[in-house]
């Protein structure tokens, strides 16, 4: 199998251009003002200059507002919106705009599930790992991208749990929060890569 890789959270030119080098699937930028790794949408749009059409840039947020999400649309220009699944349903939204709805740890799944969907602890960016478990039993009826507590390190353990579709870091590959390594990004794809060959 092969593993689609979402590096999020990125704030430096450097990131951004290290995870694409690196064979990064999307990036995703954080629209959510109590995360270390929030950006305005005209900064996030500067960022993603440089990535590639093939690259998919993700607007990253949790319970926004119809006038943040159109802030983000207008300024960034996402190819995807990603937000807990239940925030779906009050949100306008252009039909071309991909979505990546949010499950998380604890939290009953909807009845009916998303043809792909991101499986994140039960409060993202702190690292705080997902039932991988739970994961497991989901990754079996939908492209599931698990979230949630994964790092260079245990990646390939993580695979080898869950046979995910994909796999998605933040705070994993960071040296500070907001702040990723970019040897940490390289050493991630590369272990994730690795695992899902296997």
């Amino acid at each position: 199998m092969s593993a689609w890789i979402k590096i999020c959270g990125l704030t430096s030119p450097e990131a951004v251009a290290t995870a694409v080098e690196a064979g990064a699937d999307a990036v995703g930028f954080v629209f959510h003002a109590a995360s270390p790794r929030h950006l305005a949408p005209a900064a996030a749009a500067a960022l993603a200059r440089a990535v590639p059409p093939s690259v998919l840039r993700v607007a990253v947020t949790r319970h926004p507002t119809q006038a943040q999400v159109e802030a983000i649309i207008a300024d960034f220009r996402p190819d995807a919106l990603q937000t807990d699944v239940a925030d779906f349903e009050g949100l306008r939204l252009p039909a071309a705009l991909g979505r990546l709805p949010v499950l998380r740890t604890g939290a009953a799944p909807p009845a009916q599930l998303p043809r792909r969907c991101l499986y994140e602890s039960a409060d993202s960016g702190r690292g705080a790992t997902a039932d991988w478990q739970a994961a497991a039993a989901l990754a079996r009826r939908t492209e599931l991208v698990l979230a949630g507590g994964l790092t260079p390190a245990n990646v390939a353990a993580a695979i080898a749990a869950v046979r995910p579709f994909g796999v998605d870091v933040s705070s994993g590959v960071e040296r500070a929060p907001g702040r990723k390594d970019t040897g940490l990004i390289r050493d991630f794809i590369a272990a994730a890569r690795a695992a899902a060959a296997q």
